[in-house]
């Protein structure tokens, strides 16, 4: 009966280590899965930027267009025109962002009769 007891207890042992396993790897695999759909929105973010800017429609959609474009950019943010650069493009990007989303603060606004 002793050994019996024992193995029953051995086997319930294992049974607990697999479960345990297993609920480490699901949530190891949580993790990847949250970091990879990040990454994916980030990607589609910066992806409407580019076609909210115009730039597919410009290019007629061309990649290597595009890609020389990007890395002109990336030369000038190497450069020495870094920080005015940086500046400008930021200017110009929360202009273009507010221009945006004025009508839309006008169309929640209250209105006022004109008399």
């Amino acid at each position: 009966m002793d050994l019996k007891a024992s193995r029953m207890a051995l086997s319930r042992l294992a049974a607990a280590r697999h479960r345990l396993e297993a609920a480490k790897a699901r949530t190891g695999m949580r993790e990847w899965q949250v970091k990879r759909r990040e990454r994916t929105r980030q990607l589609i973010e910066l992806g409407g930027l580019v076609v909210k800017a115009g730039l597919v429609e410009l290019t007629d959609d061309d990649r290597a267009t595009l890609y020389g474009a990007f890395l002109t950019v990336a030369a000038k943010l190497r450069g020495e025109e870094r920080e005015q650069a940086l500046v400008l493009w930021k200017r110009k990007g929360k202009r273009a962002f507010d221009c945006e989303n004025e009508p839309k603060r006008q169309e929640h606004a209250p209105r006022l009769r004109s008399q």
